[in-house]
């Protein structure tokens, strides 16, 4: 059997742990062959591959980003997209598919392994953002919130040593995951989300109620949070091809808003790629090779249409389509925890 490994969206710590695992489980039990299939969806839609071996995936674990390449080319939308990837598949004599990524590059998978076209599809889940429904969490996450913690830590010492507020704008387009948890994490006086949206007044009283015992606060907020009386903040205009605005902004906003209100001196810093990069933590490291062994189980049992998932410290296998329809936000009751430690 020969086995297509792709990985779509955004980069993320812990996909070349995910690779190295398909490839060594798959060559040295099942005798399977590898073709890895370059940026993302890109790869089968216009027949660019590379090969994959044991000595092509060796010393790959601790290294960040993928050696596929990534893209967020999605062939739904390109013209004669979906007869492209198929006719390369069936070029290059590829039985199964094994695709990681997150909600975008897992949709078209689902689209792909419905009964209309048949491609035989396994779903690995990679986000950063932990917004995939049914998974516990997926693998990038923890890195992320690890480099967000370290950055507020930091962040503290300077910003008491001028006494000023900081914002610190993290990643997040739907889901507060990362806020909150590097927010908790790193002792934040506001926590800012996208399922919550913020009253501008109540922020400023909250960071002056900290000035005023003479301790200078550190907000974090999400890249998609809103305020009540606005909209999202926005960099430009422009779409991807997956119909995605670029986001980036809401930081730099918010301290300028602050300054106006309170008087007092505001600086937003802004992490954006920073934590996608780097080494993986030792969790994603352990998350993505489970998830990566697990994968090519799936594909040994002609489990098509699956994505694994963790449930718990289990690894289980849930159909493509019910793990893309709708994304996992942050539950009000954990946003309550965290706003006891506000102002």
């Amino acid at each position: 059997m020969r086995v297509g490994v792709l990985t779509g969206g955004g980069d993320c710590p812990g996909l070349n742990a995910v690779i190295r695992a398909i490839v060594r489980k798959g060559v040295q039990e099942y005798d399977y062959d590898f073709i890895g299939f370059r940026d993302g969806w890109r790869g089968p839609l216009e027949g660019d591959t590379v090969p994959l071996d044991i000595p092509a995936v060796r010393g790959i674990l601790p290294r960040g980003g993928t050696i596929l390449g990534s893209s967020r080319t999605n062939p739904l939308k390109a013209e004669n997209g979906i007869r492209r990837v198929k006719e390369n598949l069936a070029e290059f004599e590829v039985d199964a598919l094994i695709v990681i990524g997150g909600e975008d590059t897992l949709g078209v998978a689902t689209t792909l392994a419905d009964d209309e076209y048949g491609i035989n599809c396994v779903g690995v889940p990679k986000t950063i953002d932990n917004d995939l429904s049914a998974t516990d969490y997926t693998f990038g996450f923890d890195t992320a919130v690890n480099i967000a913690t370290e950055a507020i830590d930091r962040l503290h010492t300077t910003a008491e040593s001028h006494m000023r507020a900081l914002v610190v704008e993290v990643m997040g387009r739907h889901a507060g995951w990362i806020a909150l948890h590097s927010g908790l994490a790193g002792g934040a006086n506001v926590i800012l989300i996208p399922e919550q949206r913020f009253d501008v007044d109540q922020v400023c009283a909250w960071v002056e109620s900290r000035f005023k015992i003479r301790y200078a606060p550190i907000v974090v907020v999400a890249e998609g949070a809103m305020p009540k009386d606005g909209d999202v903040v926005l960099k430009d205009g422009t779409l991807d091809s997956f119909g995605h605005v670029r986001l980036s902004g809401v930081g730099e906003w918010l301290a300028k808003e602050i300054e106006k209100r309170t008087g007092k001196e505001a600086r937003t810093t802004v992490l954006g790629h920073i934590q996608r990069g780097g080494t993986p933590s030792a969790f994603d490291r352990w998350l993505a090779t489970r998830f990566g062994l697990h994968a090519i189980d799936a594909v040994r049992d002609g489990d098509f249409g699956k994505m694994v998932a963790l449930r718990g410290t289990d690894i289980v296998r849930v159909p493509l389509a019910a793990a893309t329809a709708h994304i996992k936000t942050v539950d009000p009751s954990l946003y309550a925890e965290a706003s006891v430690f506000f102002g």
